[in-house]
């Protein structure tokens, strides 16, 4: 084996293992909603495995998800290959997964930030889409906080 393909093949084991390991979810999903890819981060937050989604639509994993808004908010990647944004005070989550930090957190559910970015093929097409799922609870539940005690601190005020 040539030290080319010897390190072709590093670096492509060193990619799969981070896509893996990397602390957001990353789901690949065609144009069909068909689940391609599913990392570590899904499969430990979902319960589901690579092997229990690949090639099942996300609504029928999903049902929740409202497909028509969804399907609405991925045509511009696929379309135009733009990336789209769905944020959290807009929509606290996209897939209800547990807050996994039950002793600290003060939260039921895992607030998410959600990058949906085009994947061009070697043709130059979008067949498909990365679905990026960030954990933002921290940050969710600090903000509430906060505006909650402002509020508190507002009512205090007043009637002082």
């Amino acid at each position: 084996m040539s030290n080319a393909l010897l390190s072709d093949m590093t670096e492509f084991h060193w990619m799969m293992d981070m896509l893996q390991t990397v602390d957001v979810g990353l789901v690949v999903l065609d144009r069909h909603f068909k689940v391609k890819l599913w990392n570590g981060f899904m499969e430990s937050h979902s319960g589901l495995l690579p092997s229990q989604v690949r090639e099942k639509c996300l609504f029928d994993l999903f049902p929740e998800i409202d497909q028509k808004w969804f399907t609405n908010k991925s045509r511009p990647v696929f379309e135009l290959r733009n990336r789209a944004f769905i944020i959290w005070e807009q929509r606290p989550y996209l897939l209800r997964f547990s807050n996994y930090r039950p002793l600290t957190g003060t939260e039921d559910f895992m607030y998410q930030n959600i990058t949906l970015s085009p994947l061009t093929s070697t043709t130059g097409q979008v067949d498909n889409i990365c679905m990026m799922i960030y954990d933002v609870t921290d940050v969710a539940a600090s903000k509430k906080l906060l505006e909650s005690t402002q509020v508190t601190l507002s009512e205090w005020q007043e009637r002082t």
